[in-house]
């Protein structure tokens, strides 16, 4: 096992943690020992995966923890459907694995996570833990997919969780923010492996908002992107094809210009205008949203779902009720124009099926997630404020690992099992081993 006391900073910089030692375990044992050594000292523990979250859910003054060399697939089971034939199978994945990783080893074996979301560094237990999700009302967010872990405790113990195996702590685990323990492996519910025809398209914000719900429903997964101070957006329409469906990827020129230069490299160089001059934002996003052309590629389903995101931004982003997505897109609209705000960034906006676990921000409703965001060398504050008013007047959920102002007394109200998770929280780790500067504002 490997040691540090290097600082550390997640991905876009806004969270810097100044551990007292930072440990990379190689076996589950030595997952153990580093808790029960830190508990028995007085000193907190916190996992962290690819360092994406925008809120300080991984930062901590004691040991940091990363799971890197615990990585892979352990082993598989086939499931069956009603009618007896195999529909997917049950992966039991070590924690520490990138979604970019598993997505090709799942291939390769004929399988495929059922939904993604758009950044494909994230660790599995880092995207489970705070609640990632893709888009497409007919598949919920990532946690959903879980059906088994593995949970090392504030004591040292191992659970092994599952509906049927301490089920209270599996529920709370499934999406955890890190204050329950360290997952070391997880089991997802797999599907047999597909692909999808993204087709991707300019469009505009008083078309799409006209009929927010059917456009949702255009598509197994609907998104776009809106680019603030204008009308225009970016469709993107992905349609599942099965496995065996000729693939036609985008080419390596298309690739360069589009995915590379216009979504990263020349992104960036229009950023850093904005940053200098935030006047030109409004004429910036004109052309960038111009410079975006229509097309359409079939490629394996992770490859699509996402892509690369080297531009660095700060992110809020909340569920919203489905039905008042276009007032809360509009009143944003409104807002911006009125406030003077600025912002060259585009605003993200996806769907995602009601779901059961417990802090999902999709709990019982089916829900749009509106994604408001801001270059990270540019102020974020007021954007951000005035547009946490309107999500929170419309009745939206903010995202665990995304920015956000909520305390445990706001989120007590909106989410629905809060109270339950406490319950499992406080029985797991009394003396708060896990807990650092995020928990002790969102949990009591």
């Amino acid at each position: 096992m490997t040691t540090s006391t290097a600082p550390w900073t997640n991905w876009t910089g806004n969270v810097i943690a100044h551990p007292t030692s930072r440990v990379a375990p190689t076996t589950v044992a030595e997952v153990t020992d580093t808790v029960i050594a830190a508990a028995e000292s007085g000193t907190r523990v916190k996992c962290v995966g690819a360092g994406h979250s925008f809120t300080p859910a991984a930062a901590t003054d004691g040991v940091l923890m990363t799971l890197d060399d615990l990585t892979g697939i352990e082993s598989i089971v086939p499931t069956r459907g009603a009618d007896g034939r195999v529909d997917g199978a049950d992966v039991t994945v070590w924690a520490g694995t990138r979604l970019h990783r598993l997505g090709h080893l799942l291939w390769d074996l004929g399988l495929a996570q059922p939904n993604l979301g758009d950044f494909a560094e994230q660790s599995l237990a880092g995207a489970v833990s705070t609640g990632t999700h893709g888009t497409g009302l007919g598949h919920p967010g990532i946690p959903a997919t879980v059906v088994g872990l593995q949970l090392v405790t504030a004591d040292g113990s191992v659970l092994s969780c599952s509906r049927d195996a301490n089920p209270e702590v599996f529920e709370a685990a499934r999406l955890g923010i890190g204050a329950l323990g360290i997952i070391t492996k997880m089991t997802i519910r797999c599907v047999p492996a597909f692909a999808l025809r993204a087709d991707e398209r300019p469009w505009t914000l008083s078309a799409v908002m006209t009929d927010m719900e059917g456009f949702a429903r255009s598509a197994d997964h609907a998104e776009f992107y809106w680019f603030p101070h204008t009308d225009s957006i970016n469709v993107k329409r992905n349609t599942r094809l099965p496995g065996d469906t000729e693939l036609e990827p985008v080419g390596r020129l298309q690739t360069a210009i589009s995915d590379e230069f216009l979504s990263n490299e020349g992104f960036d160089a229009i950023c850093r205008m904005a940053a200098r001059r935030p006047s030109l934002a409004p004429r910036l996003n004109r052309f960038t949203s111009r410079a975006l052309s229509a097309r359409t590629f079939t490629d394996r389903s992770y490859a699509v779902f996402a892509s690369p995101r080297r531009v660095r931004f700060r992110e809020m982003e909340y569920a919203v009720p489905l039905a008042a997505a276009g007032a809360v897109l509009g009143d944003i609209r409104d807002m911006i124009d009125r406030s003077g705000v600025l912002t060259p960034f585009p605003m993200e906006v996806r769907f995602a099926a009601a779901d059961d676990v417990w802090l999902s921000t999709a709990h019982g409703r089916e829900v749009c997630y509106i994604a408001v965001h801001q270059y990270h060398r540019m102020d974020h504050t007021e954007l951000f404020r005035q547009a946490e008013e309107i999500f929170l007047a419309a009745g939206g959920r903010p995202h665990w690992g995304k920015m956000h102002t909520r305390t445990a007394e706001d989120l007590s109200a909106m989410v629905g099992r809060f109270d339950d998770f406490v319950a499992v929280r406080d029985r797991l780790d009394p003396d708060r081993v896990f807990g650092n500067v995020y928990t002790e504002r969102v949990l009591p």
